[in-house]
């Protein structure tokens, strides 16, 4: 019995190209940088959980 290489049964992996050309577009809305994003997310987690403890 012969042996398949695990890549003929596998499929192909998607082309990057699609990913690349939607990074590049410019798009309009407000910029916020990731790191303010997460701050403020932890933050309103906390928010709630004091408002739930103490109300």
């Amino acid at each position: 019995m012969s042996k398949k290489k695990k890549s003929d049964s596998s499929p192909m992996p998607a082309a990057s190209a699609g990913l690349l050309r939607f990074f590049e577009e410019e798009t309009e809305g407000i910029k916020v940088r990731p790191e303010l994003l997460v701050v403020a997310a932890i933050s309103l987690i906390v928010l709630c959980i004091l408002a739930h403890v103490f109300f």
